[in-house]
Parts: C-alpha cells; sequence; structure tokens
C-alpha cells in the first residue's frame, strides 16, 4: 500500500497531548525536550498540565501540535523502523504543513519550533483581538459559502474562504461583522449549521497580510531543503519539492485557502490508499473518510496506537 502520512492543525489540541507518548520512549522524550530547548520555555508544562487557555494561545497551540507529531514520526523511525522517505505523500492541514515538511526532513526540528512559534506571535499580532472571526458552514459546498459572501455587505470588511476541508465541511474567515452576516446568510443557502469558531484570530485570510511579511522574513532565514519524499501544499494541492517553492507556498498559506478536499483527492488520485495521521486527535481521519473513501486510514497519537499499526 502507498502511504500518505498527514498531520494536524489547530483544533486537535488537548490537554496531555503526548505525555504518554513521552513516558513510554525516549525518542519522544528527547523531540520534547529539544522542542522545550528551541523555544526558551517550558512548552510541555502546557502541553501536559495546561491551563487549556493557555495551550489554547495561537504561539503555544503551533508548536505543541508539531512537537507530538514530530514525536511520535520518531518513535516510529526508532521503534518500527518505519522509513518515512519511502512515503507515496506527506501533507499537513494548515500549521500541520510544517509538521509535514519537518517529517520529510526539508526542514529541521528546532527550525520547525522556531518558525511555529513567530507564525504564531505574527498572527495573533495582525488583527486586534475581536475584530476578526472564522465560522464553520457545515452542509455547504464552495460554491455555496461564495454565495452567502458575495450577499453580504462589502463595507463590513474582508470575508473569504479559509479552509475547504471536506464536501459539505467549509470554514470561513474575516472580520467579524462580516463573517457573522455570512454564517448567517449561509443559513439561507441550505447550509446544516453555521457556528462561529472559538479562535484568536481570523486565519487564512487577507486581514493576515502582516503576518505573511514577518514570515516572509523568517522562512527567507531558515535552512530549509528539498523533502525526502513529495510534500502536499496547501494553497496548492501539489507536491511541492524545491526549497524556493518551499518558501513562497508557506508565506502565502499564511493568507491563503487550505485546500484539504482536494489535497487528499490528489494524493488518493497519484496512487495513495493508506493514510497515517500522525499526532494529536483524529480530526484529519474524519475529513478523509469523506473525501478518499476507499482509503484506509489510521490515527497515531498514543503508545498503544503503534502496535495497531504494526499490525494492519
Amino acid at each position: 500500500m502507498a502511504r500518505c502520512f498527514v498531520f494536524p492543525g489547530q483544533g486537535s489540541q488537548s490537554v496531555g497531548m503526548g505525555k504518554s507518548l513521552a513516558e513510554a520512549f525516549p525518542a519522544a522524550r528527547e523531540v520534547f525536550e529539544e522542542v522545550d530547548d528551541a523555544l526558551g520555555r517550558r512548552l510541555t508544562k502546557i502541553m501536559w498540565e495546561g491551563p487549556v487557555e493557555d495551550l489554547n494561545l495561537t504561539v503555544n497551540t503551533q508548536p505543541a501540535l508539531m512537537a507530538h507529531s514530530l514525536a511520535m514520526v520518531r518513535t516510529l523511525e526508532r521503534e518500527a523502523k518505519v522509513d518515512f522517505a519511502d512515503a507515496r505523500f506527506f501533507a499537513g492541514h494548515s500549521l500541520g504543513e510544517y509538521s509535514a515538511l519537518c517529517a520529510a526532513r526539508a526542514i529541521g526540528l528546532a527550525e520547525t519550533a522556531r518558525l511555529l512559534n513567530a507564525r504564531g506571535e505574527a498572527m495573533q499580532a495582525a488583527v486586534p483581538a475581536g475584530a476578526g472571526a472564522m465560522a464553520a458552514l457545515l452542509g455547504l459546498d464552495i460554491a455555496g459559502a461564495e454565495k452567502a459572501i458575495a450577499e453580504t455587505d462589502v463595507r463590513l470588511g474582508v470575508c473569504e474562504i479559509a479552509n475547504d476541508n471536506a464536501p459539505g465541511q467549509v470554514v470561513i474567515s474575516g472580520a467579524k461583522a462580516r463573517v457573522e452576516a455570512a454564517a448567517e446568510a449561509a443559513r439561507k443557502h441550505g447550509a446544516k449549521m453555521a457556528k462561529l469558531l472559538a479562535v484568536s484570530a481570523p486565519f487564512h485570510c487577507s486581514m493576515m497580510a502582516p503576518a505573511a511579511e514577518i514570515m516572509a522574513k523568517a522562512l527567507g532565514a531558515a535552512k530549509i531543503v528539498s523533502p525526502a519524499a513529495p510534500v502536499v501544499a496547501n494553497v496548492t494541492a501539489r507536491p511541492v519539492e524545491s526549497p524556493s517553492d518551499i518558501r513562497t507556498l508557506l508565506v502565502k498559506q499564511v493568507t491563503g485557502r487550505v485546500r484539504w478536499t482536494e489535497s487528499v483527492d490528489y494524493m488518493a488520485r497519484e496512487g495513495g490508499d493508506r493514510f497515517i495521521e500522525i499526532g494529536t486527535g483524529k480530526v484529519l481521519a474524519g475529513l478523509i473518510k469523506r473525501i478518499a473513501k476507499d482509503a484506509a486510514i489510521i490515527s497515531l497519537g498514543e503508545p498503544t496506537d503503534i502496535e495497531h499499526f504494526l499490525k494492519a
């Protein structure tokens, strides 16, 4: 089977994430220690002890999710002798793209942690607290979401499609008043649910332009090499290989749409028939089941998951 390794984004985090893995495997502990050292703070204390309010701050959430994912990657490499270079594809949802690039050895672990810390700080600072919002539209396709946005008053500010997560699951992002208006319009267009998300900023829309500028400088200074296997980029839903293209697309990703449906569809059409979600939670597994219905899917985040993976 052709394996595709996928990595989760914000929304999957929970207090205690990765703790049992660190207790069970030295390879995992080493990852968490390296991330703490790279950031110059005890991120693991927040991950394992909370409070949840601190974990949910994007400056903590982003490197935390990456750390858990890479702790599992290193554990699988050492304990199960998994060769990630044999992957058909890597892909990650939003910040998970950084985890994917790190797993594919395009960016070092400490470098990835620092980049995600910078990304979190930049995204939080880009928009004043309370000025932006995001909303999930369930039961509506992209065309329906675009119609709902088009019916709202442009004078209310920006409103754009941020995530195409799966058929019937679209996320919009922008100025709070316009996102609220678009969510109401979406209900009239047949959305089964349109609810505001508990996020600290309007990610993946043009309001994040100041953060994109900061990330362009950070990525320009970062050491990036070609990945060991193809990494499918969020904004193009196609593989990216050259370091210059990786930098360009990661900058575009800050303000651009996460084309997750297209990304999974591309990997499945190009031979990927086993999707392995690595890290916290099972959010991506649920989305993938709705996109690549014939593919095998497994989520690996806890020590017991490794045994199931090896038996599968």
